[in-house]
């Protein structure tokens, strides 16, 4: 099946299960190829959440670059990742390094953090011998998916991240905020409605209350928008969950969810909840030179266990703040709105 609008990509080929894939004919010059077909495959995005560029023959971070550009308003440094990456230029980094036979369930990046990017780039230099696709799912349809009870009580109370940083653990201090200096530290978390604690060992832990469903501030539809699950200890391999349980205490993990109020989360929820992205995901296997476009405000995205040297790039693009910069809702029915109001 293919569509006939935008008019400049005659050949999206819109199948069942899969996001919406476009063969390209770059030539040679793929940064010319984006810059020409920009509005084009940005539309295909704000029609469907997603669509996976192929025929680019992207091989080299710098030309890799040179596209993510073309393509974005502006590019945004991460912070307050979970993981760390490897920067390739300003803007442009490795995809989180996680685990090759793990799970890294569907998300929406930096859904915890009060900017974040509504727009994803994805670039595969090397794709795997098997596995590791960038899955992605409708975050309105899922919303609409899960049990009214459920999303009725996060979109009331939003949803708690609790981090530990230290040195052997997920990502570091230095990596997630781009300083180790404590004082820099505290005055970011302030400023990003972040509250902090120094324990005796060193180490910082912190707390966050975000929103839980999130308007888009295109369509001004209700979208499913967090980590909720993906960053719960129930969603951790068992045998990793109860190691870092025993080295740490529960209340020292690298990363965890409560509800808005600080309950814990059971570990029913977060299976309902990975169910239901499940029920709704689209994968395509990555083949080296592809390219992503992900509406990462519309459209969550996971990345799938592999196998073989795996290499795709990312970056973090078109920063947006929510509309209530504390971002906690007070009634059942508010979500908060992002503004769309450019930040860089």
């Amino acid at each position: 099946m293919t569509s006939s609008s935008p008019a400049l990509l005659p050949d999206l080929d819109l199948r069942p299960g899969r996001p919406p894939v476009l063969r390209a004919d770059a030539v040679g010059d793929a940064a010319g190829w984006a810059a020409t077909h920009r509005d084009a495959l940005r539309a295909v995005v704000a029609a469907h959440g997603s669509v996976l560029v192929r025929g680019l023959g992207l091989s080299d971070p710098d030309t890799t670059a040179h596209v993510f550009r073309r393509l974005a308003d502006g590019l945004m440094p991460d912070r307050e990742s979970f993981a760390p990456r490897r920067t390739y230029a300003d803007g442009v980094y490795s995809s989180s390094k996680w685990p090759p036979n793990q799970q890294m369930c569907m998300h929406h990046e930096l859904s915890y953090a009060l900017e974040f990017p509504a727009l994803m780039l994805f670039a595969c230099l090397d794709a795997p011998a098997g596995g590791g696709a960038t899955a992605v799912a409708d975050a309105s349809a899922v919303l609409a998916a899960l049990p009214a009870a459920l999303t009725e009580r996060f979109a009331r109370e939003g949803w708690l991240l609790t981090r530990t940083y230290n040195d052997e653990i997920g990502a570091t201090l230095t990596e997630s905020f781009g300083t180790g200096d404590r004082a820099a530290v505290e005055r970011y978390c302030r400023a990003h409605a972040i509250e902090t604690a120094w324990r005796d060992d060193g180490s910082l832990h912190t707390r966050q209350r975000r929103a839980a469903v999130v308007r888009h501030p295109v369509t001004g539809q209700p979208c499913w928008f967090n980590q909720i699950a993906f960053l719960n200890e129930w969603t951790m391999d068992p045998e990793v969950r109860e190691y870092l349980v025993d080295v740490y205490g529960p209340d020292g993990l690298p990363f965890n969810t409560r509800h808005g109020n600080g309950d814990p989360i059971g570990e029913d929820v977060v299976r309902e909840i990975n169910a239901v992205y499940e029920a709704h995901t689209l994968r395509e296997p990555w083949r080296s030179g592809d390219l992503m476009l992900v509406d990462n405000i519309r459209t969550a995205h996971s990345r799938e266990p592999f196998e073989g040297p795996r290499e795709v790039l990312a970056a973090l693009a078109d920063p947006v703040r929510p509309a209530d910069p504390a971002a906690q809702p007070t009634t059942p029915t508010a979500t908060t709105t992002a503004t769309g109001t450019r930040t860089a």
